[in-house]
C-alpha cells in the first residue's frame, strides 16, 4: 500500500484543476514540477525506459534537463540506464567524478550546467517501467529528507506508470506513453536501415548511429528521423562524413 506521501503526491499531480498560475499539462510535467518544488534540485526529467535502453523522455523540466535524458539516449549511458539496469537509484553529488562510468555522457552533461544527477528506476516489484532523474547545477548529496523525497515521487511515478499501461489496451501503449514510445521505435527503425546500408550487424548499427549524433551534436531521435525518410544514409561511400 502507499504511504501517506506517495498518495498526497499522486492527489497532486493528479488533480483536474489548475491553479493560478496552470500548473504543467501533463501529469509527468505536474510530478517534475512537484518533485523539484519538494527536493532542493534545479530540474527533472522522467524516462521511459525499454530493456534496450532509453525509451524515449516523457517530460522534462527546463533546457539541461532535456538534455540529459537526450544524450543518455543518445549515448546509450548515463545514470538513468544504470540505474534502470541495476534496479537501483544512482545517487551521483558531484559528476565530475563520473568521468569513469560514463566517459561520454559526463563531459557533455557538465558542459551544459549540471554537475549532480540522481536517478530513481519506476519499479513495481519486479516490473521495470522508467526512471526519475533529478539535477543540480552545483554539487552536492541529498540528506536523508531529501532523498525520502524523492522516493516518495517515484514511487508516485511508478503508480501512475502501472496504472496507465493497466488501462492501455492489449498489447499497445497508453496514450500518454505512446509518444515517447514513438521515439524508440524510429530509431529501432533507423538501426535496421542502417544494418541494411552499412552491411553490419544491429549492435554495430546502434553504435554507428549513436556515433554520428554524436558527432553531429544532435538528438539520436532527430537522426533516426532522418535516416527513416533517406536524408540521412550510412553507405559506405558516406564514410567520408565529419
Amino acid at each position: 500500500m502507499a504511504s501517506l506521501r506517495v498518495r498526497q503526491i499522486l492527489l497532486e499531480v493528479l488533480a483536474f484543476d489548475q491553479p493560478d498560475p496552470p500548473r504543467p499539462d501533463t501529469v509527468w510535467g505536474r510530478l517534475c514540477a512537484s518533485v523539484t518544488r519538494s527536493v532542493p534540485v534545479t530540474g527533472a526529467g522522467v524516462a521511459l525506459m525499454t530493456p534496450e535502453g532509453h525509451g524515449g523522455t516523457l517530460a522534462a523540466t527546463d533546457g539541461p534537463a532535456a538534455v540529459m535524458e537526450n544524450l543518455q539516449q543518445t549515448l546509450g549511458e548515463g545514470p538513468c540506464l544504470t540505474a534502470f539496469h541495476d534496479r537501483r537509484p544512482v545517487l551521483e553529488d558531484d559528476l565530475a567524478r563520473a568521468t569513469g562510468c560514463w566517459p561520454g555522457f559526463a563531459p557533455e552533461a557538465a558542459g551544459s550546467g549540471i554537475a549532480a544527477v540522481f536517478a530513481f528506476p519506476l519499479q513495481v516489484g519486479a516490473i521495470r517501467l522508467g526512471v526519475m532523474d533529478l539535477y543540480r547545477d552545483t554539487p552536492g548529496p541529498l540528506d536523508s529528507l531529501q532523498l525520502a523525497e524523492a522516493l516518495d515521487h517515484a514511487a508516485a511515478a511508478a503508480t501512475i506508470l502501472l496504472d496507465l499501461q493497466y488501462d492501455a489496451a492489449p498489447g499497445g501503449l497508453h496514450p500518454q506513453l505512446a509518444d515517447a514510445a514513438d521515439s524508440h521505435r524510429a530509431i529501432h527503425q533507423a538501426t535496421g536501415i542502417v544494418t541494411v546500408q552499412a552491411s553490419v550487424g544491429i549492435g554495430e548499427a546502434l553504435l554507428l548511429l549513436r556515433a554520428r549524433a554524436y558527432a553531429d551534436r544532435r538528438p539520436l531521435l532527430e537522426l533516426s528521423e532522418d535516416v527513416v525518410a533517406r536524408r540521412v544514409t550510412f553507405h559506405p561511400e558516406d564514410d567520408h562524413h565529419e
